[in-house]
């Protein structure tokens, strides 16, 4: 190597924040004890670790959503990377029992949140660890934890009956849907979404482990979305069948959107449900190797969008309004009335908050097909006005059904937030 390539070299790496391995490697070129002397080099390890202490210290306050609030956390928040969506199924009996589960978990939820383990550790090594561990050294990874009551539990089970919401039940039958129960149902549900997948089932682990006794998993389902990292630019992200996922929804920002289409009121027929939502999950399985075999044409007349850049048929831009209206120079409907688009917008009267996410669950042993698709989540202040109606529609006449088949299906109520003192449910009790 040459004086003139090697000083290059040397500048090179001044000019940017400097590595353990750049300090060892120009300590043994003779490079370091030229520019600073050697006693230096002990400062410059103690800086470069200061350094990387404060970046790590600034990642992990940002990377904390609170869980304490008005609202849940985890339904207006921005969709994290990845979730793990556990339903339950309460083997205890009596409201003491359901009221104790809830506080506890509600402590566990709040602590994983702060990226801290969710309970004090004993001093004999001879019992069990109070946490799991694995999400040790990790921050909280933006982790939300919301929970929500199944119709199941409004029975005489636990003396709630009474306070079941009039228009709160199981989902009906849609047309066309091939539901298996390891994907249907569940006493409680619980989304839980991080930015990172081990801090979300280290998430789900606990909740699982500090349940034993009261409560047992009944099914549970992992996604994901495009990372920041792959898309920094946070576009919308894309379904299995590439296709943008999420355009029309609402703006969180607008509280007064949130209030009409999202969050439950007082006056809606149960008080304890003001400031929660209702969810509905549904897991649909996508007909991968059939719509690959697909034109691209008939594609975007599937789902009255342009694939690349989400604009609707006959429009330039992804959020531009969708014209149902609108011909072609032969008149023919630039947006077909079958596609998805056009039923699920119909006449914009009816709104919600989706937040799906698409999964993998590997190969079908039946088939030796793909088991992949998404994990349909919507979140909205009635139920049945709001996703049954439009669902109805949509299992009817939707031209997308060629490619997607429903074969899970559950219902959540979603408490209110909690305070500190408070409980997940509390409002309920």
């Amino acid at each position: 190597m040459s004086d003139q390539h090697q000083n290059d070299n040397d500048n090179s790496i001044m000019k940017k924040p400097m590595t353990r391995r750049d300090v060892l490697r120009l300590a043994g070129t003779g490079g370091l004890g030229l520019l600073l002397g050697g006693g230096a080099i002990g400062s410059l390890f103690k800086a470069e670790n200061n350094r990387k202490t404060k970046t790590a210290q600034a990642d992990a306050t940002g990377s904390r959503v609170p869980f304490y609030g008005q609202h849940q956390a985890g339904i207006t928040t921005p969709p994290q990377n990845f979730i793990c969506f556990a339903a339950f199924d309460v083997t205890a009996s009596g409201s003491k029992a359901l009221q104790k589960l809830f506080k506890t978990w509600t402590a566990a939820a709040a602590a994983m949140a702060e990226g801290k383990q969710v309970g004090e550790e004993s001093s004999n090594l001879n019992l069990p660890p109070v946490d799991t561990g694995e999400s040790v050294g990790l921050n909280p990874s933006q982790l939300t934890i919301t929970f929500g009551a199944g119709p199941s539990l409004f029975d005489d089970r636990f003396g709630l009956a009474s306070k079941r919401p009039p228009s709160f039940k199981d989902l009906p039958a849609f047309n066309g849907e091939q539901l298996e129960p390891q994907w249907c149902g569940g006493d409680i549900g619980v989304q839980v979404c991080a930015d990172d997948m081990q801090v979300a089932f280290h998430a789900v682990r606990n909740l699982a482990r500090i349940a034993r006794g009261t409560a047992v998993l009944r099914w549970v389902q992992e996604g994901f979305q495009r990372t920041a990292q792959a898309d920094p630019t946070g576009g919308t992200p894309r379904n299995l069948l590439g296709f943008k996922d999420g355009t029309a929804n609402p703006a969180v920002s607008s509280a007064q959107d949130m209030n009409k289409i999202v969050w439950a009121q007082s006056g809606d027929g149960a008080s304890w449900m003001a400031g929660g939502s209702y969810m509905a999950v549904r897991r649909i399985r996508m007909r991968i190797e059939i719509w690959d075999r697909s034109s691209l044409k008939d594609q975007e007349d599937t789902f009255g969008r342009y694939r690349a850049s989400g604009a609707p048929l006959g429009s330039k831009n992804e959020f531009d309004p969708v014209d149902l209206n609108q011909k072609d120079e032969k008149g023919n409907l630039m947006i077909p009335a079958d596609s998805h688009v056009a039923l699920a917008r119909g006449d914009g009267s009816i709104q919600m908050l989706r937040r799906s996410y698409s999964y993998s669950g590997g190969i079908d042993s039946k088939t030796g097909q793909l088991d992949a698709g998404l994990l349909f989540i919507s979140y909205q202040r009635d139920l049945f006005k709001q996703f049954v109606s439009l669902q109805q529609k949509l299992s009817k006449s939707d031209r997308l059904n060629e490619y997607i088949l429903h074969v899970g299906s559950a219902a959540f109520a979603c408490f209110p937030g909690a305070s500190k003192g408070g409980y997940i449910g509390d409002t309920l009790f």
